[in-house]
């Protein structure tokens, strides 16, 4: 099996030009795969860390009938004071679970006493709130002394284009008018602690005040809650913590659970970047698959006499099958080491440069981490088409007649 492989690369190097042309390809391939793949990765943790950072959570738990109706904001399908004990001591039950935020979502009308403008509102408890989606404070502009509880009794976080729009200052008053479920109006006045950025670009108006005052606009004697955010402790347990809760109200049709990517029009750019990793693993394949088949292909036939001769000395087919596979072998790994010694060295700059770019209104930093996973699968898809794509031309030189091939010119 040595004088085997120490031929075949011998071999690789009789037409120099051809094997590094090939090779430069295959080598190309394996960098676009890695590099792509490691950029893609870091795009798409880093969107979805945002999304559930900083606003959604990592999955949410509503009354049946919610989300259908959720872009009305309604009040009427909210969870009773039982209902939400059940749930939390469900979820106590379950380790994975980090923390969690009742939220009663409403829409009202904000005026400056001068402009009147709408406002979609969170109504929550700071400290929850803070735990569940801990990096919410970094969106905040103003000074807070305590970044856990962020929010005060009587005061509200107004969105960045809502400020703007009004021509609101830090510490002015605002009063905020809703309608609750019984149809009725009432009217609240609070003083902005703060601004809020947006997370959904220039069109979002949503903005955050206590769950006590929401309570009080709303006339509610108890705050009607109509969503809970859960925070997990690590994001790679979120499908097991999903069914485990679908799994624990599995005997009630009162509540319904989704994901972040079931409730976040964000999910279809996730599975846009990951078909985009597909196509470019595909475009892969077929770079390796076409080279290898051409120059094996090619090499059969210039070999045609010697492959005569080996094979008249003795030399069995199945040793000259062998020799023309570890030959495409050879091509393929080559390839691959040097493809994959360049794309790491790619993502370590890129990630000492450390990329900035605004996507919407989401600031993100390109730190494309070394995606091991991607690295063994795309050597591993190489190797594999470097044996295919050598098979076939490998197989007819096994298979020449000994004085057919001497004889061909």
């Amino acid at each position: 099996m040595n004088n085997i492989i120490k031929i075949a690369v011998r071999n690789l190097f009789r037409y120099k030009r051809r094997t590094i042309l090939t090779s430069t390809l295959i080598a190309f391939g394996v960098i676009l795969v890695i590099v792509f793949g490691g950029l893609a990765i870091s795009f798409k943790s880093q969107m979805i860390g945002i999304i559930t950072n900083t606003s959604m959570g990592d999955l949410q738990i509503h009354k049946k009938g919610y989300v259908e109706s959720i872009d009305n904001l309604p009040l009427n399908i909210n969870l009773t004071a039982e209902e939400l004990a059940s749930i939390e001591t469900k979820m106590k039950d379950i380790p994975e679970i980090a923390a969690y935020s009742p939220r009663i979502k409403f829409g009202a009308m904000i005026s400056n006493y001068a402009q009147t403008s709408n406002i979609r509102l969170s109504a929550v408890y700071p400290e929850m709130e803070s735990k569940t989606v801990s990096d919410l404070v970094t969106r905040i502009k103003g000074t807070m002394t305590d970044p856990v509880n962020f929010l005060k009794p009587g005061e509200i976080l107004v969105p960045e284009n809502l400020m703007k729009g009004l021509s609101l200052n830090v510490g002015d008053e605002v009063v905020l008018v809703a309608t609750n479920q019984d149809g009725s109006v009432n009217g609240i006045t609070l003083r902005i602690a703060a601004m809020i950025e947006n997370v959904l670009g220039p069109s979002g108006k949503d903005g955050y005040m206590h769950i006590n005052d929401a309570a009080g606009l709303l006339r509610m004697e108890q705050p009607a809650i109509v969503e809970i955010a859960v925070h997990l402790k690590s994001f790679e347990q979120l499908d097991k913590v999903y069914g485990q809760l679908k799994k624990e109200f599995s005997s009630s049709s009162l509540f319904e659970i989704h994901t972040w990517e079931q409730l976040s029009p964000f999910a279809s750019i996730a599975r846009i970047v990951d078909i985009l990793i597909f196509v470019v693993k595909f475009i892969l394949i077929s770079i390796v698959l076409v080279s290898i088949l051409n120059i094996m292909t090619m090499s059969v036939y210039e070999r045609i006499g010697e492959i005569g001769t080996i094979a008249a000395i003795g030399t069995t087919p199945r040793k000259i099958l062998s020799l023309f596979i570890v030959e495409g072998f050879a091509m393929g790994f080559l390839s691959t080491v040097a493809g994959v010694v360049l794309s790491l060295s790619t993502l370590v700059i890129m990630n000492m440069a450390n990329i900035n770019f605004t996507f919407g209104q989401m600031n993100l930093t390109l730190n494309p981490g070394i995606p091991v996973g991607e690295v063994f699968l795309t050597t591993f898809i190489v190797m594999l088409v470097s044996i295919l794509a050598s098979y076939q031309p490998a197989h007819k030189a096994s298979k020449m007649a000994p004085v057919d091939a001497l004889g061909h010119t």
